[in-house]
C-alpha cells in the first residue's frame, strides 16, 4: 500500500500520537498534519525523499520523519534529547508498520550537539528560542556539518538571522514556504484557544 495523494498523506499524519503533556523549555508544539504532508509533499516531488537517508532533528513525535518514511525515504535517524519523545515516535512508527511497508528508523535519545552520522537531508521543526534563547541557532549549527541540504522551520521574524547564519556556513537558502503556525492552548498562560505564529520554511543548501 502506499500514499497516493497530499491529502491522504495528512490523513494518515492526523493518526499519530502527539504529547499528553509537553515540556514548556522545550516548546514541544507538534508541527501541524497539513503542514508536514505539505513539506513533505514538496520534497517529494522534487526527487529528495525516495532512496534518501533523511535526519529527523528534534524529532518529538516522529511525524516529519514518519511522513517521509511514508514517501519513501530509504531511512530515517529520529533524533530528540526527550525520552518521551522517542518513545511516542516509535509507536507512531510501528504503528504504521502494521499498514505500510516503511523504510528504515533508528530511534536515539541524545541531544543534537553529539549526533555525528552524515545524511543525505536533514529536516527539523527546532524550538523557536522563546524559552531557551537561541536554542535555533544550537540546531542549525549542528546540522549544517551533517547534510549538504537543510529543511528547517523557524519564525518569520528571524530572516536576517538565519540569512547570516546561512553565510557564516556556506550555505544558501534556495527556497522558502510561508506558514500560520497553530499553537493551541496548552500552557497556563495561553490565553487563547488557539495562537498563529508567523514562520517560515527554509529549504538551504551547501554553496557548491
Amino acid at each position: 500500500m502506499s500514499i497516493r495523494s497530499q491529502k491522504e498523506l495528512e490523513i494518515e499524519l492526523s493518526a499519530l500520537k502527539i504529547f499528553d503533556d509537553p515540556k514548556l523549555k522545550l516548546e514541544q508544539y507538534p508541527t501541524p498534519d497539513k503542514i508536514t504532508a505539505e513539506w513533505v509533499w514538496s520534497m517529494a516531488l522534487k526527487g529528495e525523499v525516495a532512496t534518501k537517508t533523511i535526519l529527523d532533528a528534534g524529532c518529538g513525535t516522529g511525524i516529519l520523519g514518519l511522513g517521509l518514511l511514508l514517501m519513501g525515504a530509504k531511512k530515517l535517524f529520529f533524533v530528540d534529547s526527550d525520552s518521551r519523545a522517542i518513545d511516542l515516535a516509535t509507536e507512531n512508527y510501528f504503528q504504521l508498520k502494521q499498514k505500510y511497508n516503511l523504510g528504515k528508523a533508528e530511534f536515539i535519545c541524545q541531544d543534537i550537539s553529539t549526533f555525528t552520522e552524515k545524511v543525505d537531508i536533514v529536516v527539523e521543526n527546532p524550538p523557536f528560542g522563546t524559552k531557551d534563547e537561541h536554542a535555533d541557532k544550537h540546531f542549525l549549527e549542528k546540522v549544517f556539518t551533517l547534510a549538504p541540504i537543510i529543511y528547517s522551520m523557524h519564525k518569520a521574524s528571524t530572516l536576517q538571522f538565519v540569512e547570516a547564519i546561512c553565510e557564516d556556513f556556506d550555505f544558501r537558502i534556495t527556497e522558502e514556504w510561508h506558514f500560520d503556525f497553530p499553537i493551541k492552548s496548552t500552557f497556563w498562560f495561553h490565553k487563547k484557544p488557539v495562537k498563529y505564529i508567523d514562520v517560515m520554511l527554509w529549504r538551504m543548501e551547501k554553496k557548491k
